[in-house]
């Protein structure tokens, strides 16, 4: 995370431009974080959490930010706003960012203000377990659906801990439209277990690569083996519905899964 003094900025001082993956308007899970994208990595971080507030329902959140190096492609560093627990459901999410002209550390100044007002769905919370090989899906408390899953085999287990949804299918190459029925491409190079598929119904809940998604292939085992790559299979008609129900943000939990806990903040 940036450090130090920060130095008021000077005429000379180097752009450092602010972006915000959400977009207005949009309505995401409990889980998600408001994310700031810079495309020059501040080396001070005290202008900024100074300046930028962030409201649920017209209330402080009471949240605070996290920086990393940027998952996304084109940032230099991303900073990242929860509160201590999960946002309430239905709610109004409002972050005003006026940087125009303050420090970004010495020799930096950020070139734009920002503001951002999205809204929360209703709690969506899905309990994965791996004893019973069952996933239990919530929506504002109420049990919707159980489903059977395999999770990852022994050599390429399933992290533990919780997990938010980060996306849903992905876009084809060239361009900004999703592949159709929620496909994304898996590729193993792996000598001894080759593959390039399209995969179905695939939702996103890690970095490293973790997916909810069909697994046609897998039926046999899926509901009482752990099988996969890591990732959660699902049966086709309960991945299709996992799909269309899930909100990017959107809580999942590995409470007793047998690899690493995820990493997390």
């Amino acid at each position: 995370m940036p450090t130090g003094l920060a130095a008021p900025p000077t005429a000379r001082a180097r752009p450092v431009h602010v972006s915000l993956f959400q977009g207005d308007g949009q309505t995401y899970g409990v889980g998600f974080a408001i994310i700031a994208r810079f495309d020059v990595a501040p080396t001070d971080s005290q202008a900024f959490t100074r300046a930028v507030s962030v409201t649920v329902d017209g209330r402080p959140a009471g949240g605070a930010w996290f920086w990393q190096a940027s998952g996304i492609g084109g940032g230099a560093l991303e900073a990242l706003y929860r509160p201590r627990s999960f946002w309430p459901a239905h709610a109004q999410i409002a972050a005003e960012l006026p940087l125009k002209g303050l420090s970004a550390g010495p020799g930096l100044a950020y070139d734009d203000d920002l503001t951002l007002s999205v809204s929360t769905g209703a709690q969506h919370i899905s309990t994965v377990d791996d004893t019973t090989h069952r996933m239990t899906v919530t929506s504002d408390g109420t049990v919707v659906r159980q489903m059977p899953v395999s999770l990852g085999a022994g050599d390429t287990p399933t992290y533990r801990g919780t997990k938010v949804v980060m996306a849903k299918g992905e876009d084809a190459p060239g361009g900004t439209q999703p592949r159709p029925g929620g496909e994304v491409r898996m590729v193993s190079n792996d000598p001894g277990d080759r593959y390039d598929l399209l995969v179905p119904w695939s939702v996103r809940i890690t970095n490293s690569g973790e997916y909810v998604h069909a697994a046609s292939w897998n039926t046999g085992n899926i509901g009482s083996r752990n099988t996969s790559h890591g990732c959660t299979n699902l049966d086709v008609a309960d991945a299709q519905w996992f799909f269309q129900f899930s909100l990017v943000g959107d809580v999942v939990l590995y409470p007793n899964a047998s690899g690493p806990t995820q990493p997390s903040w």
